[in-house]
């Protein structure tokens, strides 16, 4: 049996330490800032980024192509291994159709090989939650074939609660109108969004002030949990430069509902251009999306 390794995409906004400690190979999607194009996980860091767009600067992201795809798939199965790739959610972003064009060319290249490419209807530490429970598996034995059923049988169980502190950045991106955006920051209204089964963002309510939205977030992961507990001993949030925010709704969610471990990090500069500052979204396992 050939071994085999897992990949991903930059959007999993997992700590680089992780991905390097895990011998995982990611995709850097890209960015562009004030006339500056990085890649994901470079250039900027956390708080400057965040500090850029709340002096006025508008950034836009750039997804993998088909050919930065092979590029890093290719020396891996030179090397005698197969892939696992667990890509950015479809309903967000190009990149995993762009994966799946690299596996199919490099596979009638070397017909030996074996390249499988998930699309994880995820994104953030959604994606970078499935991806950590992939690779415990994967340390502990579990074969390709066998990890990929159980990606694409637990995929839809990760769920993400979302709550953003400026409306406008939605309505650049489409999720709510103009008027909504300028009457809503006027009254601070909050909204709430998850990712649906489709990978896609959709606003499903709102709440009046932060602390409201923060605790809506905590009593969503409640409505979710039943079933799933054991699933959850770890959860993660995502932030846009608002550490206290979110160690907040991490407290909220250990005292609740026994939470034994919160990874906390700031959301990555491709997702965060996006939502803007003030972004918290939390990740879990649950019965439904």
């Amino acid at each position: 049996m050939r071994e085999y390794v897992i990949t991903t995409d930059s959007t999993v906004d997992l700590p680089k330490e992780y991905l390097k400690e895990h011998q995982i190979t990611y995709l850097p999607l890209s960015y562009m800032i004030d006339g500056n194009t990085y890649k994901d996980m470079s250039g900027l860091t956390h708080k400057e980024f965040f500090d850029h767009i709340r002096k006025g600067s508008m950034p836009t992201t750039s997804q993998v192509n088909p050919s930065e795809a092979k590029e890093a798939f290719e020396p891996i199965i030179k090397e005698g291994k197969d892939i696992l790739h667990i890509g950015f959610s479809s309903g967000l972003s190009g990149s995993y159709h762009s994966a799946a064009i690299a596996a199919k060319e490099l596979l009638e290249k070397y017909p030996e090989a074996k390249i499988t490419v998930i699309d994880s209807l995820c994104a953030s530490l959604g994606e970078g939650l499935l991806l950590h429970k992939a690779v415990e598996r994967k340390e502990q034995g579990m074969a390709m074939d066998e990890l990929a059923a159980w990606i694409e049988e637990n995929k839809l169980h990760v769920c993400t609660c979302v709550t953003v502190d400026d409306l406008f950045h939605l309505q650049r991106g489409g999720r709510v109108s103009k008027a909504s955006a300028i009457f809503g920051s006027m009254v601070q209204i909050k909204p709430i969004i998850c990712v649906d089964d489709a990978g896609q963002l959709q606003v499903t309510g709102k709440e009046r002030g932060r602390k409201k939205s923060l605790n809506k977030l905590v009593a969503m992961m409640g409505e979710r949990l039943a079933g799933w507990e054991e699933e959850n001993e770890l959860a993660a949030i995502a932030h846009g430069d608002c550490i206290e925010d979110a160690e907040y709704v991490a407290q909220q969610i250990k005292e609740r509902f026994g939470v034994k471990e919160v990874l906390i990090n700031g959301i990555g500069t491709v997702i965060g251009s996006h939502t803007g500052p003030g972004v918290v979204v939390l990740f879990f396992m649950g019965n439904k999306r």
